[in-house]
């Protein structure tokens, strides 16, 4: 990784470390719109092992919780994931298993050892193409046959994208948090060898966001 690339990654990660410290609900109480989406599609799956990547404060793995999932919450801020754990005992929810990982490197989770992966917005913070191809064959390698995979990005129709600091790859920084902004052909690229089930745009937010909600499987 080049230098400024790592300069990037650094400052990113205090500025959700911070974020998170000022603001111990930052996205509410309320589990997102992609997890109750992503949740009726697990259980018509028949999934069981849930891994949520970007986790944060919990919002959504504490929702597949209190459905039966059996839950994995990763994210790269120990901050975020103290909150979930403060606020499943707050709510006399069961926490779900929690890991500090940076998804630039090898997920922590055995070969198929989960039935189904959910990233809200992961995917599209400030990683590289080449990282977040092989972010998703990390994800291949941790879903067992046929497993699940619902995702959400950002994308180049975002009225942000273009916007602020350019750092290449386009990955854009505004008001001190970067995003990739995706094409469809990137979309469509990671989805190779899986069977692509929908490509659902949607808008959330007060700027609006606007994003891509994505649901592949594998086929074997």
């Amino acid at each position: 990784m080049r230098r400024q690339d790592q300069e990037l990654v650094r400052i990113q990660h205090e500025r959700w470390q911070q974020a998170y410290e000022a603001h111990p609900q930052l996205y509410g109480n309320q589990p997102s719109a992609p997890a109750l989406y992503a949740a009726e599609v697990f259980r018509s799956a028949g999934a069981h092992d849930v891994l949520e990547l970007g986790a944060g404060q919990g919002r959504d793995s504490l929702h597949f919780v209190r459905l039966g999932f059996a839950v994995q919450a990763a994210d790269f801020s120990d901050t975020g994931l103290e909150q979930l754990r403060d606020r499943a005992a707050a709510e006399g929810v069961e926490a779900p298993s929690t890991v500090v990982v940076d998804v630039r490197g090898p997920l922590p989770q055995a070969d198929a050892s989960v039935d189904a992966v959910f990233a809200h917005m992961l995917l599209c913070m400030a990683l590289s193409t080449n990282e977040i191809h092989a972010l998703v064959s990390e994800v291949r390698r941790v879903l067992r046959p046929h497993g699940t995979f619902v995702y959400t990005v950002r994308h180049t129709g975002d009225p942000y994208y273009g916007v602020g600091i350019a750092h290449g790859d386009d990955i854009f920084e505004h008001n001190g948090f970067a995003v990739h902004f995706f094409y469809r052909y990137l979309v469509v690229d990671l989805a190779e060898g899986w069977h692509l089930r929908d490509i659902r745009a949607f808008e959330e937010g007060e700027l609006p966001r606007r994003l891509w909600r994505i649901t592949q499987r594998l086929t074997s």
